[in-house]
């Protein structure tokens, strides 16, 4: 909104994402997909906005699904995961399906070298999802 005003935009989705977003619209109640897409964007805002407050020693996990048939997605995220071989603990990676991978990163480290590999992630092509939990290392880890 510019000045209290509503401002319209125009998306273009997939029709198999846009029907689970409707699917999940009718779940919750939502009377119009607006509603819905105005209600993820305030959560999309809240997650980057609280990620980009941290400071300091964190330990976590990044969850991640990818498409392991995009080209160069796997050679991507192991390039990264080398990059930041003093924050990255361990890494597990499992075969969803004949497509995805599922692959978790324990990580440990500042939250600004986090928020730099969590982001770098998120933008690499054939990754779909990308979930970072941290907290605070706590005594003796």
């Amino acid at each position: 909104m510019v000045g209290g005003q509503l401002e319209r935009i125009g998306v273009s989705l997939p029709s198999n994402l846009l029907q689970k977003f409707d699917d999940i619209l009718s779940k919750r109640g939502y009377s119009s997909r607006s509603e819905g897409i105005r209600d993820a964007i305030r959560d999309y805002i809240a997650d980057y906005e609280w990620i980009s407050e941290v400071h300091g020693d964190r330990i976590g996990i990044i969850t991640l699904i990818y498409d392991h048939n995009q080209r160069g997605v796997g050679d991507s995220l192991m390039d990264l995961e080398h990059e930041f071989v003093g924050l990255v603990v361990t890494t597990l990676h499992v075969h969803l399906d004949k497509n995805n991978c599922l692959e978790v990163i324990l990580i440990k480290g500042d939250a600004s070298h986090i928020r730099d590999i969590r982001e770098r992630i998120t933008a690499l092509k054939g990754v779909k999802h990308v979930k970072l939990t941290t907290a605070p290392p706590g005594e003796g880890v």
